[in-house]
């Protein structure tokens, strides 16, 4: 996916616009919300479970390379096939070649975001093969050719009448379907002709268990476990970072990450992967590969975004974020929107270009207190300004700004008095219109300094409480 990141002020200006935009977003806004804290009330001690997930990716992550080698031996153990892609493009030239090898015209695809991360269905489609998604929402997507919105719901930003017109768009079928029973009932009658003729599938993981060579597929619709079970050859697209130890850890992975997702206590379809058909089953694909990802990762093991590779793809961060449920995810420009991919994203594809998403976040701190493996992401987001400042990534008045601010603050008899200067000359206690700043405040107020500083009203708390002791 070609990467719009570097327009992303344009496209959330775009965004805000958007009416059928903001009705999707404000459907879909409380549903997640609600859901996920449902969930975790219901688990007896959750934040016991967080800190649980949080060890699990840890220590992982810092042996990363024995847990590696040892996963792709179980799978080579068990028949399959496994591949080292340093890139994306690596990557697409690996699956492009497993296709050419098994004949393939037509291939089936579960929901995976390393698929979007490199591109793979254009690649194929440019190879003369025909690439169908299966996951509704991805399905949905791929007809009105546009890249998933969000990491769990890809077409979260759409609306049923403009569902209801795709689908007779290229179905033919009557745009009188409104209801969801009805638009899904439609989607599988399309989708079940593919499933039958397909020659391979490709799915991502959830989670790959190094002790087994198993891979977990979480899902709702039951679309992965076709994609897996009718084709001839099966394929696995998988980031390095998604390997955890053991079976007991994966399930204490699963836990967590439907809980965060999607408020269940468990999906709809938790499936075990270890390897393809053996002699005494009856269905299953003949090949079996494993596309390892790199892409990246490897490099962040070894500085300061290291928690990011946590990430287990929930999505609960984009769900509570007041930018993301206010723009949406394609004005972040690239696979991974909100949050996590505000600092995701300018790791794989550079800072240069995504400057402008470490800034859209207001620093909150929500998506760290609901992260389930605890990734500080406010920490990480201004980690990545204060390396856009070093670089100089920042320019012109707001550089400028930020010079000053930072002067005036490690000067407090200054700050402070300036500060206190300011609030005078508004009694209001904030300022409706400022030099520099109409983009803030043509909308809003903006917030003044209070009269009175923290610290002194704390030096005067204390004296009073001394003086009733």
């Amino acid at each position: 996916m070609k990467s719009t990141a570097h327009l992303f002020p344009e496209q959330a200006r775009a965004a805000l616009t958007d009416e059928n935009l903001q009705a999707a977003l404000r459907f879909a806004k409380g549903g997640f919300i609600d859901k996920r804290a449902a969930a975790v009330a219901r688990y007896p001690d959750f934040e016991t479970l967080r800190e649980r997930g949080r060890r699990i990716k840890d220590h992982t992550l810092a042996h990363l390379d024995v847990y590696l080698e040892r996963f792709a031996a179980a799978v080579e153990a068990r028949g399959g096939h496994v591949h080292w892609a340093p890139d994306a493009a690596a990557a697409r030239s690996i699956l492009l070649d497993i296709c050419r090898r098994a004949g393939a015209r037509t291939v089936i695809k579960g929901k995976t975001m390393v698929g979007e991360e490199i591109g793979v269905n254009a690649a194929l489609e440019e190879a003369g093969l025909e690439v169908v998604e299966t996951d509704l929402g991805e399905y949905i997507i791929q007809l009105a050719k546009e890249p998933p919105s969000h990491i769990i719901a890809p077409a979260v930003h759409k609306t049923r009448a403009q569902i209801c017109k795709l689908f007779a768009e290229h179905h033919g079928s009557p745009d009188t379907l409104r209801e969801a029973p009805e638009l899904v009932a439609e989607a599988r009658r399309v989708l079940r002709e593919k499933f039958l003729a397909a020659d391979v599938g490709i799915t991502g993981g959830n989670f790959l268990v190094a002790e087994t060579g198993t891979v977990v597929l979480v899902t709702n619709e039951g679309n992965g476990d076709l994609c897996l079970t009718l084709p001839r050859v099966h394929v696995v697209l998988a980031g390095i970072e998604k390997l955890v130890p053991t079976l007991d850890d994966a399930a204490t992975m699963v836990r967590l990450l439907v809980r965060s997702a999607t408020g269940q206590d468990i999906s709809t379809y938790t499936t075990f992967i270890t390897g393809a058909r053996r002699q005494d089953e009856a269905d299953g694909p003949d090949e079996y590969h494993m596309v390892l990802l790199d892409n990246g990762r490897s490099r962040m093991l070894g500085d300061e975004f290291r928690e990011m590779l946590r990430c287990i793809r929930c999505g609960s961060c984009l769900n509570h974020c007041p930018v993301y449920n206010a723009v949406g995810g394609h004005a972040y420009g690239w696979v991974y929107p909100g949050p996590m991919g505000s600092v995701l994203t300018p790791q794989i594809i550079g800072l240069d270009a995504t400057k402008d998403l470490p800034n859209a976040c207001t620093l909150n701190g929500r998506c760290q207190e609901i992260c389930p493996v605890k990734i500080p992401l406010p920490d990480l987001l201004r980690r990545l300004r204060a390396l856009q400042f070093e670089r100089g990534l920042i320019r012109g008045p707001q550089c400028w700004a930020l010079r000053l601010w930072g002067w005036l603050a490690r000067r407090p008899a200054l700050y402070h008095g300036l500060t206190a200067l300011i609030a005078r000359l508004s009694p209001r206690g904030a300022a409706r219109r400022l030099p520099l700043d109409s983009g803030w405040t043509q909308s809003r107020d903006f917030p003044l300094p209070q009269r009175t500083t923290f610290q002194r009203a704390w030096s005067r708390q204390a004296k009073e409480e001394r003086r009733h002791d």
